[in-house]
Order: C-alpha cells, then structure tokens, then sequence
C-alpha cells in the first residue's frame, strides 16, 4: 500500500486495512479524523517515527508546543498549521515506502 492508497481509503472506508503496521494504523485515524485513537496508537510508538507522528498529531490538535517537544525528540523540523497535509504526507510516504 502507498501512502496515497492510505489516504484514499481513511477517506472513503470505516475501518484501518488490515495488516497495518502501528505507524500506518495512526497515520490512517489522523487522516481520518479520528485523533484520540490516532493518539492511543502513537503514544505506544516508542520510536523517532513514533515521534514525528505524535507531533504531527499534537500539530493537529492545536498544542503548538506540544508539538515542538515531539519534532525535537523525532529529531525533525518543526513544522506550522500550515502544513499539516504536507508533513502527514511527508511521514506517510516514509512509512508506507512510497
């Protein structure tokens, strides 16, 4: 699956794909709209990725800094509001390998 092919589906289906891994699955409820189970799946990600994708979600949220504490321990820029599609799609493509 691709990270376009995971968008498309948190736009159009009920439910996660089967077989994703826990960084995809949380990639899947932020598109979705879903943040609190996008935040459940993410605070037990105990890996840089893990990171990148809670300060996306706090970017979300409206926690700027929130946010900024998740960038620096991803060890990624952090980003604004503004860019919200943009950085979920720059972490979609790394997990998802295109």
């Amino acid at each position: 699956m691709t990270a376009a092919e995971l968008a498309q589906s948190a736009k159009s289906d009920a439910a996660p794909p089967a077989g994703l891994s826990p960084e995809a699955e949380a990639l899947w409820h932020a598109k979705k709209g879903n943040w609190e189970e996008a935040h459940d799946i993410a605070q037990d990600i105990h890996t840089a990725m893990g990171s990148w994708i809670h300060a996306l979600l706090h970017l979300i949220e409206g926690d700027i800094g929130n946010a900024g504490y998740w960038y620096a321990k991803a060890r990624k820029p952090a980003r604004g509001r503004g860019e919200i599609d943009a950085e979920w799609q720059s972490i979609a493509t790394e997990v998802m390998g295109s």
